[in-house]
């Protein structure tokens, strides 16, 4: 197929394709905002376009004020976990609505804040002990890193020494400032590297495509990997560390690199020899996504404290929270008896009421088998289909939460330059006819400027015929630019 034209527009860029057939992108020198719109008033991702509209959303397909009906292959960022126009959640928001919107948590409880803190508990089989709702994954990792302080502040005797984080290169796990300071991922901390926090270090991701040595065995990479975890604890003070944090699944910054077999396991037990809690952010790739409710379900480990969001209210309001295990709570009750942090819209009624909706219909209608199970469709179509591409390095992921990594050189992994800005290519020109297609597009999964790849998650009650749609259009994208 022949590269699509952008129009008077257009820079032509040619790669570096190490085979005889020549290839273009063809890059956007630049899209002005279209004259026939008016200005907006919202400060939109791009001060230079006014995105199109959405003027209708239903099960896996939007449609969009041009007129366009886009197949919706990444749930947004991960969040629209049963599709989009649910009317029963519809409806449990308006019966919430009905009873009480808003009330202030210092003072007052609601049901659907009671009945989602019990949902959520009862999914882990009783390994949390409470639950803390908030609006973001930014704010809930900004909660998981104040409880986890708190908790140390809390022994007997106290050990406020314990106020550095151990975190992992290339990782995201907010855009506040203390969570883009958790975060690793260089091109995002960049600009505002003079105000994040101190006290946080980071060691090497588990990316087995990236990390591993030649003739290394995982159970050799997770040695490896533990031994630099335990060397960092003995650099900063085992006794000044206040948590490890890290995602079982990278999400956007490495395009869903998952964790290699025993990895947690070796993690934690550094983080307990020392006495140091395991945060777990499961805000992208937790809730079901990874093929289990909870990630960490997989990896034979139960974390401190895990924070979640995306899925858990599924894009039908800002919902996201922080799960915190007994060992915690117990801390805090034996203390002060109260956790020393609080929101305006903390637990907020109807996003409750959303979250427990999506949840029950997720649990009643089985979602998270279908989500292994179309996963592992997902995976074989994708692989069968792209796998053997030049210009694929790595297809990767669990559950349907996949990423695709395209490397200039297959053999040598050699990353393309970041000036090409592929990923983005492939989702503008996913975007248009005759793919139709949503796929989220990322950059620097090499060491946080190099790498280019994109994610497909699609929402959790997705068919076998819509699967082997989306391997279609994305395969056919992916052509269409190399």
């Amino acid at each position: 197929m022949a590269p699509i034209s952008l129009g008077q527009n257009e820079v032509v860029l040619h790669s570096v394709k190490p085979t005889a057939k020549a290839s273009m992108f063809l890059l956007p020198a630049s899209l002005p905002t279209s004259p026939s719109l008016p200005p907006s008033g919202v400060l939109h991702r791009s001060l230079t376009t006014i995105p199109l509209g959405v003027t209708k959303a239903y099960g896996n397909y939007l449609t969009l004020s041009n007129g366009q009906k886009i197949l919706d292959a990444t749930c947004g960022a991960a969040v629209s976990a049963i599709g989009h126009g649910d009317e029963r959640v519809k409806r449990a928001v308006v019966a919430q609505m009905s009873e009480v919107s808003y009330c202030h948590s210092l003072f007052f409880s609601t049901t659907s804040a009671e009945a989602l803190g019990k949902l959520l508990i009862d999914s882990t089989n009783g390994e949390m002990a409470k639950a803390f709702i908030v609006s973001s994954g930014s704010e809930a990792m900004e909660a998981a890193m104040k409880l986890a302080r708190q908790f140390f502040l809390e022994q007997h005797p106290p050990q406020p020494n314990r106020m550095r984080f151990i975190a992992r290169q290339n990782s995201y796990h907010g855009t506040t400032i203390g969570s883009l300071s958790m975060g690793g991922h260089l091109a995002r901390r960049k600009s505002f590297e003079p105000m994040l926090l101190p006290n946080i270090s980071h060691v090497s991701a588990c990316n087995a495509y990236r990390g591993m040595y030649e003739g290394e065995t995982v159970e050799q990479y997770v040695e490896r990997l533990a031994q630099e975890l335990e060397d960092e604890f003995q650099r900063l003070g085992p006794e000044n560390v206040c948590a490890f944090v890290a995602e079982p699944v990278v999400g956007a910054a490495m395009g869903c690199v998952p964790s290699v077999p025993g990895y947690f396991k070796a993690m934690k037990a550094v983080c307990d020899a020392h006495g140091a809690l395991l945060i777990l952010d499961e805000v992208m790739c937790g809730m079901g996504r990874s093929g289990t409710l909870h990630a960490w379900e997989q990896e034979g480990i139960v974390p401190d404290i895990q924070t979640i969001g995306k899925g858990l209210g599924g894009g039908y309001a800002p919902v996201a929270g922080i799960l915190i295990n007994h060992r915690i709570i117990n801390a805090l009750e034996k203390g002060s008896g109260s956790f020393s942090h609080g929101q305006t819209y903390q637990g907020h009624p109807l996003a409750c009421a959303a979250a427990v909706e999506v949840q029950r219909i997720i649990r009643d209608e089985g979602l998270v088998a279908n989500v292994k199970n179309m996963g592992a469709l997902l995976e074989k179509k994708l692989k069968e289909r792209l796998g053997p591409h030049a210009h694929v390095g790595d297809i990767r992921g669990r559950g349907l939460f996949w990423g695709i990594e395209f490397v200039r050189d297959k053999k040598t992994k050699d990353p393309f330059p970041a000036t090409l800005g592929i990923a983005q290519e492939i989702h503008d020109r996913a975007m248009r006819e005759p793919f139709n297609i949503s796929i989220y597009p990322g950059a620097g999964c090499v060491d946080g400027v190099l790498g280019q790849h994109v994610l497909i998650a699609p929402a959790y009650n997705i068919t076998k015929d819509v699967v082997e749609d989306i391997v279609d259009r994305v395969a056919r994208v992916v052509e269409s630019v190399f």
